[in-house]
């Protein structure tokens, strides 16, 4: 069967058949998160902040474990078709189940959809002003014609088809990278590696960063990552866990949460996101190190806000013609892959948690599939607007990882323990919204204090709420017991059905979640040490 025919079915559309091949779908889920943004970012990050400006993201590693070995297992059990629909297996068909399921895939699939895809679109301008000479002015043009071509090819795929075009880009853009930083560091500007080491301070290429307990949130000293005890402690002590983040959701969840339903069975869910982890951090973000590096010596007129385009500048001036030609067609293969998996992403939302579920329960399945195609339209419309309003990568970043802080504790305790409800995930959706913006626009915090702040009140928010409202029923949570076989704080449940609980491998779960992270981080920091 074509993927064109499989996109008729309205679970093989958003499943992919829940039949992927855990390497294919572990690949499709590092090729999302390898759009035309990313190797900018992380240029925009070295090139500021130096090697260990990285850990801004880096520590999304420690939550990735924690999410491979705890919850992809649960998250293939749910047999469901989107990670939003999740609420009201959980929760029941309660009023606030309900507003939360609608609720959240209008603000994941719209709102928080079109702030990621508009900073890919960023990226994505960079590329067309530095390759093509494209006026700024111009650019929203280019932006929509790029959207509407993606949204065709996704629209008539279905997730099948977005994954297994996934792997395609992945291989064609690594390749293309790799060649990029050879090229460059070998280049008569750079002398190699040892000119490299010899034009910048020696801090640069450390994946540590200077703590400062002194001194308050990022500063930079000729080109050194310099932070405070607090924003080191928040990078690697409260990040992983409490914001949720595209790719590095605590507990799972979204694109990564789809890819996990769609293999065939547990372990090959279990499998496909230990890949990602370890490709998305260890391996694959080596070569844009390199090239991030050199732009500081090729390129130091760039200002601050504009560093990531020394990585487009690096490939207009460094490469042979064949190969700008390659690493173009790879980078916008890129875009096309996320912006794919994104469109493909809220549409199940818009369809599934919105249209199907709340407007029109008995659509037939043409129409569904139809209007979930009519809703890649208006993805693409809000997209566009939002990346009209966008300045920088490293802002939009910040922005997503400090609105959700604190979320992330509800969405990982749902799994373990029964008292969780509707109101907690409603109160604690919310309450960082409100706690961050008072704080940065009311009170003029900076981002790390903001970032406590919102934790702390989040979290006082949805334990008060949990307790001050009533648990889910007991015939949903035997519902849910039943399917997902949850361990953890679930004993009243299990007495309630009569059955023992399952045995908690709690202790087996941590040490293959700590071993794996030694492992993809002591490959990545001896790549660096044999490299610098």
């Amino acid at each position: 069967m074509t993927p064109g025919r499989r996109a008729r079915i309205r679970p093989a559309f958003f499943w992919g058949g829940r039949n992927l091949p855990w390497w294919i779908a572990g690949t499709s889920m590092v090729a999302t998160t390898f759009a035309a943004d990313t190797p900018l970012l992380v240029t925009e990050l070295v090139a500021n902040y130096g090697v260990s400006g990285n850990w801004l993201w880096w520590n999304g590693l420690i939550g990735g474990m924690i999410t491979t070995f705890f919850f992809a297992r649960l998250w293939r059990r749910a047999n469901i078709l989107t990670d939003v629909a999740l609420i009201e297996l959980r929760y029941g068909t309660g009023p606030a189940a309900r507003f939360l399921r609608g609720f959240k895939a209008v603000y994941l699939g719209v709102l928080l959809n079109s702030v990621i895809i508009a900073w890919v679109n960023i990226a994505l301008g960079k590329l067309l002003m530095g390759f093509f000479e494209v006026p700024p002015q111009h650019l929203g043009w280019y932006y929509l014609l790029a959207m509407l071509l993606v949204g065709v090819y996704s629209g008539l795929s279905g997730l099948l088809g977005v994954a297994m075009t996934d792997f395609v880009q992945f291989i064609t853009a690594m390749l293309g990278t790799v060649v990029l930083a050879f090229l460059v560091v070998n280049s008569e500007k750079i002398g190699g590696l040892a000119g490299l080491k010899a034009a910048l301070p020696a801090q640069t290429f450390q994946f540590w960063p200077q703590i400062d307990f002194s001194g308050e949130g990022l500063l930079q000293t000729s080109q050194v990552l310099v932070i405070s005890g607090a924003t080191f402690l928040s990078y690697i002590g409260f990040q992983w866990w409490a914001s949720w983040y595209p790719g590095a959701e605590p507990g799972g969840g979204g694109y990564v949460a789809q890819r996990m339903m769609s293999t065939p069975r547990e372990k090959d869910a279990l499998k496909a996101t230990l890949l990602f982890q370890v490709m998305h951090y260890a391996v694959r973000p080596l070569p844009w190190i390199l090239v991030g590096l050199a732009s500081v010596v090729l390129y130091p007129e760039l200002p601050e806000k504009e560093k990531g385009l020394g990585y487009v500048f690096a490939m207009r001036d460094f490469l042979p013609d064949g190969w700008r030609g390659l690493l173009l067609a790879a980078f916008l293969a890129a875009y096309m892959s996320t912006i794919s998996t994104q469109l493909n992403w809220g549409s199940s939302y818009l369809i599934h948690d919105l249209y199907q579920r709340f407007v029109h329960p008995q659509a037939s399945e043409r129409q569904l599939v139809l209007f979930s195609r009519l809703s890649t339209l208006v993805l693409i419309v809000c997209a566009w607007g939002v990346t009209t309003q966008m300045q920088t990568l490293e802002g939009a970043f910040r922005f997503m990882v400090n609105a959700g802080a604190g979320l992330g504790a509800v969405l990982m305790l749902r799994w373990y323990w029964w008292r969780i409800n509707a109101w907690s995930e409603l109160s604690a959706t919310f309450a960082p919204l409100i706690a961050y913006s008072v704080a940065l626009f009311a009170w003029k915090w900076d981002d790390t204090s903001a970032f406590f702040l919102s934790i702390g009140f989040t979290t006082l928010v949805w334990l008060l709420i949990t307790f001050l409202t009533r648990p889910v029923p007991m015939a949903q949570l035997r519902i849910f017991c039943q399917q997902v076989a949850p361990t953890g704080f679930w004993h009243p449940v299990w007495r309630d059905l009569g059955q023992a609980p399952p045995v908690a491998q709690t202790g087996g779960l941590l040490g293959a979640s700590l071993g794996a992270l030694l492992m993809a981080f002591g490959a990545l920091f001896t790549a660096g040490a044999l490299l610098f």
